[in-house]
């Protein structure tokens, strides 16, 4: 019969088909690590294409939601099925005083969202119910969810800088990466890894020397229109950022400039650019928003910055290898710090200088969190797909719960005890402190 003559070229187009898939599933659910500084490309290096994948998000319930996203200037709204899996409770209820301390509680899955524009470096609170999950050159786009995880709008990066008073700006496309907000909460900020776009050469990564490469932007963001306000000027591959808590300075670490941009946020003008070293990340600020200490991952240490000054004047002791996150204890007297390559969240004293502490949370820590009476720190483990709770007084693991694919961002709501973690492989796991 024919088929018995075309046996071979049928058998041919088989073995082809399912080399074919093989590939598409390993670009689906590949995403490298991230800022390793030790030779690891980032995912945001790579400006060919997505890497996605939905992971194994695991939590009790049903679909529940269909929500509608728009672009903020009203332009042609974009039909967008957001999907949560039902809480016993509802989170969006804001939590009764229990006269617990946040290592007293435990925290329980709640729901998860799941969206085909969600791709989330980052998972920013504002503390008055809305959420910014930043989603990078994949999905070009910012997406805002309230505390129930219905999506409130979907706001898009591209800009025509033109408009925006860059001098000889193009239309261009961003690539959001981190987020923080003002004080107040009216305005939040959002770092663009590259810029896309004629005259742009999106080629430095997460391996970048010192180079002469594309400095990108910073957009401002009003959080009642959902409109970028402003398009400011920032260094080269820009990722982490950090508001005064007087509100009057941005702090930006530009991870291929080697550098800090300090922003002046009344006039939401650059002020200066600060030389730290290899690979900045991550930043935090004191409470009297005088310092600053910034983690230079790629040296493997931490700078405190004087901010009257705008000069590096010290330099924390026992920062370990490949600091990537910080973050201050309420009192400002303890720093912690998420080491990515040993695996590890460390207590640093700053009055003497030294660890006085740490906690083994899992592989390849990334982002933390840190409860509103500063005795907990919810820690996401890229690798292992976990988020750990981690109680500060002495940085016993209280908790560790299965969170998605590649987690990567994690924030923390105080009015609902939520904690959000970011999946870089497509979803928002929320979970409740209770």
């Amino acid at each position: 019969m024919w088929w018995r003559e075309q046996l071979p070229l049928l058998r041919l187009l088989g073995v082809m088909a399912v080399v074919i898939g093989l590939l598409g599933v390993v670009v689906h659910y590949t995403l490298a690590p991230d800022e390793s500084s030790v030779h690891v490309a980032d995912p945001a290096g790579t400006d060919a294409g997505s890497a996605t994948g939905t992971g194994t998000d695991a939590a009790n319930g049903t679909a529940v939601t269909d929500a509608q996203g728009s672009a903020p200037d009203g332009s042609n709204p974009l039909d967008v099925t957001t999907t949560t899996i039902a809480a016993t409770t509802t989170t969006a209820a804001t939590a009764a005083p229990d006269g617990k301390t946040s290592d007293q509680r435990q925290m329980v899955s709640a729901f998860v969202v799941k969206d085909p524009d969600l791709q989330p470096k980052s998972i920013v609170a504002s503390g008055t119910g809305l959420f910014f999950a930043q989603n990078m050159m994949y999905r070009h786009n910012m997406m805002v969810f309230d505390r129930a995880g219905k999506q409130v709008t979907k706001i898009p990066d591209d800009v025509d800088l033109a408009a925006y008073g860059i001098p000889n700006g193009v239309k261009a496309q961003g690539s959001p990466v981190e987020a923080a907000f003002t004080p107040d909460a009216s305005a939040v900020y959002v770092s663009n890894y590259h810029m896309y776009g004629p005259g742009f050469t999106p080629t430095a990564d997460d391996d970048c020397n010192r180079g002469k490469w594309d400095d990108s932007y910073v957009y401002k963001i009003s959080t009642t229109t959902f409109h970028i306000d402003k398009v400011i000027p920032t260094g080269a591959v820009p990722k982490f950022m950090a508001i005064s808590p007087d509100g009057r300075r941005l702090l930006v670490s530009n991870w291929c400039g080697f550098d800090v941009t300090i922003i002046d946020t009344a006039t939401d003008t650059p002020i200066t650019r600060v030389d730290v070293g290899r690979h900045p990340r991550g930043i935090a600020i004191t409470k009297d928003s005088r310092y600053a200490y910034v983690a230079i991952m790629g040296e493997a240490k931490i700078l405190k910055l004087d901010l009257s000054s705008n000069k590096v004047i010290g330099q924390v002791g026992d920062a370990g290898q490949t600091p990537r996150h910080l973050l201050l204890s309420p009192d400002d007297r303890y720093l912690y710090v998420s080491n990515n390559h040993e695996n590890m969240v460390r207590k640093i004293d700053l009055h003497t200088n030294q660890e006085v502490g740490h906690a083994s949370t899992g592989t390849e820590t990334r982002s933390m969190a840190l409860a509103d009476d500063g005795g907990s720190l919810y820690v996401v483990n890229y690798q292992d797909g976990t988020v750990s709770k981690v109680r500060t007084s002495d940085m016993n693991i209280l908790q560790t719960e299965q969170s998605g694919m590649h987690p990567v961002g994690i924030t923390y709501d105080p009015a609902t005890r939520q904690i959000w973690v970011a999946n870089y492989a497509g979803s928002l796991h929320v979970f409740i402190d209770t």
